[in-house]
């Protein structure tokens, strides 16, 4: 009876030794005698005790911060750029088995991929095409890290700094293209005008009487801005005209 109660006793020890219990979001590689064996969870689950032996993996998606780096674009500027990246474990055994530390060797993926992409363009480029780039730098450092059962889901750049001489240079570009486009706009404006006054000389011409009407508008205008004189400039046909009818009636 003893030996049974041992025994049975053992026995709980040997199970509750074996159990194992992993996250909705984690696996459990399991290796038996040093040799793969196969991945677990999540949930409950029992391996042996002493032969098998379990290495944790969370299969979140998780964020790298890449840090600030000086790298010199085409054109031979040299800018410093920070990143992020996010990637997510899709085979947790290639993961364990495949690469030391797969946190730090994607890191390091994605460092070295980011300073070789912004290497291959120009700076105008780098500050206008980032969606394009931060494309190109996913789908190369995803080539590298997909053998190592990891899935790169993003990259994008943060900030690219500058250096004061460059910076003070594209304020001064940016300013002459504000002028020059102010310029343009008021010559456009001038030009339009001018072709309307041409227009409304051509009426005038064709009717005199048009002309007539503008300047007692003009008149009724002047009137009601509340000036104390108004000084009325008569065409030469209304003279013309008085002096004529002056004349029949001394006659």
């Amino acid at each position: 009876m003893d030996y049974f109660l041992i025994g049975f006793f053992i026995t709980i020890v040997f199970i509750i030794l074996g159990l194992r219990m992993d996250q909705e979001y984690e696996r459990g590689v399991i290796f038996r005698l040093g040799r793969f064996l196969t991945v677990k969870g999540p949930g409950l689950y029992w391996i042996i005790p002493f032969i098998d032996s379990k290495q944790q993996v969370d299969i979140r998606t998780n964020t790298v911060d890449i840090e600030s780096q000086e790298t010199v674009t085409k054109d031979s500027v040299t800018i410093k750029v920070n990143a992020v990246m996010y990637y997510k474990v899709t085979h947790p055994e290639k993961a364990i088995i495949s690469v030391y530390n797969y946190r730090n060797a994607s890191y390091q993926a994605a460092l070295t991929v980011l300073r070789n992409v912004i290497g291959q363009h120009q700076l105008d480029e780098v500050l206008r095409d980032r969606d394009k780039i931060n494309q190109s730098i996913k789908e190369m450092v995803d080539q590298i890290t997909r053998s190592w059962g990891l899935s790169i889901e993003l990259v994008e750049m943060k900030d690219v700094e500058l250096p004061e001489n460059m910076q003070r240079a594209m304020a001064k570009e940016a300013e002459a293209i504000r002028e020059k486009r102010a310029r343009i706009i008021k010559a456009e404006a001038e030009f339009e005008a001018s072709q309307k006054l041409s227009e409304a000389a051509q009426e005038i011409a064709h009717n005199p009487i048009a002309l007539e009407l503008r300047r007692m508008q003009m008149i009724t205008e002047v009137g009601a801005e509340q000036n104390t004189t108004t000084i009325i400039l008569m065409p030469s046909e209304f003279m013309a005209m008085a002096q004529a009818i002056a004349e029949k009636l001394n006659k």
